[in-house]
């Protein structure tokens, strides 16, 4: 599974540095169909637009279902026993997670350290 932070950048990833075949999550569309609203730059915001577009042209996003719901309890667990903060804005991040770990898939991030403490859990591939 591709993190958002993995789309934002995949012009400028190898794609040998990626699995053939790829998912996203429906979270990963909400992050990114927020994002032109996040900005008051017109140029950015149509970036932004562009990208959520063709995300969601190129990809049948997996839902955040009751399987992910459930595994996002054991992320959240084991964010908390690592003493990190499980809430805010890292939130998100760990509910893409729960979405990787409940499809059984690894997931691929631009940013490991957010994902700390879950390497039991889920493989987390830094591209």
């Amino acid at each position: 599974m591709l993190d958002t932070s993995v789309i934002i950048d995949l012009d400028e990833l190898d794609p040998l540095d990626l699995p053939i075949s790829v998912a996203v999550s429906t979270i990963t569309i909400a992050e990114l169909a927020a994002a032109p609203h996040a900005t008051d730059d017109p140029d950015e915001r149509g970036r932004r637009q562009d990208r959520l577009q063709r995300t969601e042209a190129t990809f049948d996003p997996l839902p955040f279902d009751v399987d992910a719901a459930r595994a996002y309890g054991r992320i959240f667990a084991s964010v908390v026993a690592a003493g990190r903060k499980a809430r805010g804005a890292r939130a998100v991040d760990l509910l893409i997670a729960a979405n990787a770990l409940a499809a059984e898939l690894p997931l691929y991030t631009r940013n490991g350290a957010d994902f700390r403490a879950l390497d039991h859990l889920i493989e987390v591939v830094v591209v």
